[in-house]
């Protein structure tokens, strides 16, 4: 199947500013790309691109004061299949962790291991297997919090959403990554696109999406607690230690955010 996607940011500035953007495909999915997925802005700026720490690509910009217009519009295959099922992943004693996971053990930002480690251990300690303890993760995460996009905060971390139960898609993902962490799962934060392919359509406008990958069986497996069924069509970003790791974009000065728009829809072949 083939995969239309793209976005349309207009920010303001009252001066020239510095930017980051998290907004290329992840080199994972970059090989299935069928046309550029290159960022075009208006006015036009000088772009300059860097590797991240995660390896992520990330481009650097200086905003003009005024208006700045970010977007591309590029088309991807992909398999049509939906996340892979493996029930018998079995999780792997700290000790047996390949080195490059542990990083992925440790809080952070919007992922406080030491205010849930109890929460954690309550509720998932008793569950036996790396697939079946994941899966209980996504269950209680799922249930905990209420979507709305009414609810967003950027400032909101996983144990405020385990408090508040309310949220958005990185709110999920926040909450299901902690508690992954504190029951010694590595677990690693993903922001990308994902359409309504395969499921009923959502009135809302579309966002860019939030899940995230555990460390189980021996391989990195993608979970989503806020739908918490496979989908079809995920096209990754960026990853990282949470939601700061993978900002779509960020100011360095004052900013007014305009339009906002992102599109991911299946075409016909």
């Amino acid at each position: 199947m083939r995969i239309s996607f793209g976005y349309e940011i207009t920010v303001s500035h009252p001066q020239p500013t510095p930017m980051l953007a998290h907004l290329n495909v992840h080199d994972s999915r970059s090989p299935h790309l069928l046309t550029s997925d290159q960022l075009v802005t208006f006015p036009q700026v000088p772009l300059r691109q860097y590797r991240d720490s995660f390896n992520n690509l990330v481009t650097r910009l200086v905003a003009p004061a005024g208006q700045l217009r970010l977007t591309t519009s590029a088309l991807i295959s992909d398999p049509g299949t939906t996340d892979v099922y493996i029930p018998n992943a079995a999780e792997h004693e700290v000790q047996e962790l390949p080195d490059e996971t542990l990083h992925f053990l440790l809080g952070s930002r919007y992922c406080e291991t030491d205010k849930m480690m109890g929460i954690a251990w309550s509720n998932f300690g008793h569950i036996i297997g790396g697939w079946n303890r994941v899966q209980a993760i996504c269950n209680f995460a799922h249930n905990q919090i209420t979507f709305g996009y009414q609810f967003a905060r950027n400032t909101r971390t996983a144990f405020e959403g385990y408090e508040e139960r309310i949220g958005v898609c990185r709110d999920f993902a926040h909450l299901a990554v902690t508690l992954c962490r504190c029951m010694n799962i590595p677990a690693r934060y993903c922001t990308g696109y994902l359409g309504d392919i395969g499921v009923p359509k959502d009135p809302a406008p579309m966002d860019f999406s939030a899940w995230f990958e555990a460390y189980i069986g021996g391989q990195w497996l993608t979970f989503d607690a806020r739908h918490n069924i496979p989908r079809i069509g995920r096209v990754l970003i960026a990853r990282g230690m949470d939601a700061a790791d993978t900002s779509i974009t960020t100011h360095f000065g004052p900013s007014t955010l305009e339009v906002f728009r992102v599109w991911t829809d299946e075409v016909a072949e």
